[in-house]
């Protein structure tokens, strides 16, 4: 495939090549799964990837459909590719909900199924994230096997090496 390819919800399609599931937060977030997409599709453009973040025309939006496509698709990156969590600093007030409360559920899974399931997960934090010493002390007792990124890239880099080995 040279073609550079991007999945957005809420269609799902088979995917028969590696494929990286961007996950992190989006509301109150900047966009850097775009970001994460041109870096990995850079270096490697056979690389599917799966971003939840999309721009829904008003009265569009359904959370089930949302949800379940990010569930698929954290399910498939788990059996054939890398689930990469970039926690990116809030730019933009949420004040309806706590910052990054979906992700932080969602890294709390993905760390224990790396941890007795082995899937394939890559972690980045980015300075200043909210609760970011508390994260690395559990990935430092539970998962000493997963360095934790400073960058987007080397997130982006180590989550493409892990994806075609």
């Amino acid at each position: 495939m040279s073609e550079r390819r991007t999945i957005t919800p809420p269609d799902i399609v088979e995917v028969d090549t590696p494929l990286i599931f961007l996950a992190g937060p989006i509301q109150g977030a900047p966009d850097w799964q775009s970001k994460a997409a041109t870096i990995i599709h850079d270096s490697e453009p056979s690389i599917v990837v799966a971003s939840p973040r999309k721009e829904y025309a008003s009265g569009t939006f359904v959370y089930e459909k949302q949800v379940d496509w990010e569930t698929y698709y954290l399910r498939q990156a788990g059996k054939s590719g890398v689930v990469a969590f970039w926690l990116a600093n809030q730019i933009t007030p949420t004040p309806e909900r706590a910052y990054a409360q979906t992700s932080r559920f969602e890294l709390a899974e993905w760390k224990m199924r790396h941890q007795y399931e082995r899937v394939s997960l890559a972690v980045g934090i980015e300075s200043g994230f909210g609760n970011e010493r508390y994260i690395r002390r559990r990935f430092s007792q539970d998962n000493p096997d997963i360095l934790i990124h400073t960058t987007l890239e080397a997130l982006c880099h180590q989550a493409i090496a892990q994806a075609t080995t």
